[in-house]
């Protein structure tokens, strides 16, 4: 219905404005991908002060990701109709006020599960309008011909600050005590609100419609959505796809903890392997330029595939921890590179005035396995054996490689990066 002309930073004055947002982007995510990995470190290391039970530990956990499941969608429509850098700074205000009281229950030594509950759901609320808002005004804050590197710089800071560095921080400041732990995260925050405010450009998406139109109704704007992801090939078989990969990479990492008791791996070797899968993923984030001009992105894109199946495939054929190692490390720079090229893809494709609605309906859709992949792990080991639910999983990444090579198709792909050219314009359909 409606021509949606995607803004963004062009030649001259432009070009320095994209220069600087890309700095507040990557520094952004840094700083506030640390503070989510120390926080999603101490939130259940406090409950263990509360409570003998796993169950009730584990409860801090499901809230934090239980919002991506209940109001993804919803939170997709906001974004389409409001100022993404304001929800960005919303999101952040909301971590600061839980984290601040979170900070004077432990001072008032009035900390509880119930607490710890609402805390984490709030403060996934605030992940899911952070995540899909920021992800939704890249396009508008960068050169389109810069997408790629800022995609890979992005990545890199969420691996190098979510996986390693946030952890493991969040373990060093609670050993200080709780109270240091959350005021480090709570000035994370602050850094991270004041950071957003300096990205400058215009960041409400712009439909090109009838002005003055009243909005449509929440579930029509939410079907508009999901309508388009379904009917664009190429999107769909990428979500699709991803959803599958998703629920592999969450049935290794429960699977692992009962495969290294089972191959006896020390604990020296344990953390090699969890190491490897991150260095694969820093790996991706170096390499995705050179690798991406040299192979092409479609053979890069199954490199995920491939990888995804080696992670899964090791363990089943070999106890040396070195091999597996190296599965895992193979899986991470897949998934790096998977992760930025259909960061790219999307960016180009997708309408503007659609990408709060996309993002949030492909993440509903592909990290919505996360859960139900780790469920049918434990079930299928509790059954059959460790190996064979890592057998199960290798064999869902092959089973997804005939869709994929049947719709990611060099020719599906040379329409939205034209050979020896830039980056096409999106024009999509709203």
């Amino acid at each position: 219905m409606a021509t949606v002309e995607r803004e963004g930073p062009k030649h001259g004055t432009g070009q320095r404005r994209g220069a600087r947002n890309v700095g507040v982007l990557v520094s952004f995510t840094a700083i506030t991908n640390l503070a989510d990995g120390v926080t999603k470190v101490a939130l259940p290391l406090m409950a263990v002060g509360l409570t003998d039970s796993p169950a009730l530990v584990a409860g801090v956990g499901f809230t934090l990701t239980l919002p991506w499941l209940l109001i993804a969608l919803h939170i997709g429509v906001l974004v389409d109709r409001a100022d993404r850098r304001r929800l960005v700074s919303l999101a952040e205000g909301m971590r600061l006020v839980v984290v601040a009281a979170l900070l004077l229950a432990v001072a008032a030594d009035a900390l509880s599960l119930p607490l710890l509950y609402l805390a984490g759901l709030v403060l996934g609320v605030a992940e899911v309008v952070a995540q899909t808002s920021l992800t939704s005004l890249v396009p508008a804050a960068v050169p389109r011909e810069r997408l790629e590197r800022v995609n890979g710089w992005v990545a890199g800071a969420e691996t190098v600050a979510n996986e390693f560095a946030g952890p493991a921080l969040g373990g060093l400041l609670l050993t200080a005590g709780a109270g240091v732990a959350l005021g480090s995260t709570a000035a994370a925050y602050v850094a991270g609100l004041l950071l957003i405010m300096l990205l400058a450009g215009g960041f409400r998406a712009r439909p090109t419609g009838a002005a003055g139109r009243p909005p449509a109704p929440v579930r029509a704007d939410i079907a508009v959505g999901l309508r388009f992801l379904w009917s664009h090939p190429l999107l769909r078989t990428m979500t699709l796809t991803i959803a599958v990969l998703a629920g592999a990479w969450s049935a290794w990492l429960v699977l692992l903890p009962s495969y290294a008791e089972e191959a006896h791996l020390s604990e020296q070797a344990y953390g090699l392997v969890l190491s490897c899968l991150g260095l694969g993923g820093l790996t991706g984030v170096f390499a995705v330029g050179t690798v991406n001009r040299l192979m092409g992105r479609r053979r890069v894109l199954f490199a995920d595939l491939l990888g995804t199946f080696a992670m899964l495939a090791v363990p089943v054929v070999t106890a040396n921890p070195w091999a597996v190692a190296a599965g895992a490390f193979a899986g991470g720079v897949g998934g790096t590179l998977w992760t930025v090229n259909s960061r790219t893809i999307v960016q180009l494709t997708v309408p503007d005035e659609l990408m709060g609605r996309f993002n949030a309906a492909a993440r509903l859709l592909g990290w919505g396995t996360l859960p139900l992949g780790a469920a049918l792990a434990g079930a299928i080991a509790q059954l059959a054996g460790v190996q064979a639910a890592f057998i199960v999983f290798a064999a869902a990444a092959v089973v997804a490689v005939v869709p994929f090579l049947r719709t990611v198709t060099p020719a599906a792909l040379a329409e939205i990066f034209p050979p020896g050219g830039r980056p096409r314009e999106s024009t999509g359909r709203a």
